[in-house]
């Protein structure tokens, strides 16, 4: 079982949170203007801006790997918590991919929405190929496009199976897959605490991560994995889907691979009952 987390005061926790809540504003309102920039000065403002915004909240970042993440690649991490898409994005930014529920939250919501975020509306599969042939069209144009292909957060050592669905972007458009583990550790160790899992809220799990004390996210960029460029014969795909189908699933698998190599979350998955302000720090907490 995970041991319990450190934390800070409750005055600490207010100041993160002010901050934290300037930064998303400040987001906010200048995302229509860094999204019209070129590549190059958009990447190095987002990374700016979201290493500032962990910042508020308490969290260091770490890039690690000997790997620099390439332009126009499909980014594929695994998915622990909401915290992931400003990790991803303090190390190698791009256009993130979504569930439409996360373009409803209160502030992030609309900060990500004006930043170009793509989104996906998991029950409505017939959403799937517009969704595919958008990135695929983002990746030809050498745009880095991010995303979670577990479809949902995990927490502990077991995570998700990768989703072969959206790496047919990157074979239509002969685009490299380039894999990134996402940890988080505390006092030296892995931890749990920041996972958005089960019936969590937004709020508990943002309080929660206000409160923890020595926070670090490490991202360990991979060496990207190459895929074969279309043949741009139209009809000779649609005649072979069970090739097209292998060549996903291929990609999929030899990237949750590289990840889980990585991956070194806590043995199991524990989160507070209750925000860490009321559970004593010698407690356990709770078993999901």
């Amino acid at each position: 079982m995970e041991r319990p987390a450190a934390t800070v005061g409750t005055a600490r926790r207010v100041l993160r949170a002010a901050g934290c809540a300037g930064v998303l504003l400040a987001g906010i309102g200048v995302g229509p203007v860094v999204r019209a920039l070129p590549r190059r000065v958009r990447e190095r403002l987002v990374t700016a801006w979201a290493r500032t915004l962990l910042a508020t909240l308490g969290v260091r970042v770490r890039a690690l790997g000997s790997s620099v993440a390439v332009p126009g690649g499909l980014l594929v991490a695994n998915h622990i918590s909401w915290l992931d898409i400003a990790v991803i994005a303090a190390v190698c930014p791009g256009r993130n991919l979504a569930k439409t529920e996360v373009g409803r939250w209160p502030v992030l919501g609309p900060l990500v929405a004006r930043s170009g975020t793509l989104f996906i509306d998991r029950d409505r599969l017939r959403s799937l190929p517009g969704t595919v042939a958008r990135i695929a069209a983002d990746l030809r144009r050498g745009e880095r496009v991010v995303v979670f292909p577990e479809g949902s957060t995990w927490c502990g050592r077991a995570g998700g199976r990768f989703r072969p669905a959206l790496f047919q972007a990157a074979i239509d458009a002969g685009a490299p897959v380039q894999p990134v583990a996402v940890r988080y550790r505390s006092a030296g160790a892995p931890t749990t605490v920041p996972a958005f899992v089960g019936e969590d809220g937004l709020a508990f799990s943002l309080w929660r991560v206000l409160s923890l004390r020595g926070l670090v996210a490490e991202a360990v960029v991979l060496p990207p994995i190459p895929t074969d460029p279309p043949t741009g014969d139209d009809r000779l795909a649609r005649r072979a889907p069970a090739r097209r189908a292998l060549a996903r699933r291929t990609l999929a698998r030899a990237a949750q691979a590289a990840v889980d190599r990585e991956r070194d979350g806590a043995r199991h998955c524990s989160v507070p009952a209750r925000p860490p302000s009321v559970v004593p720090e010698r407690r356990p907490a709770r078993m999901i």
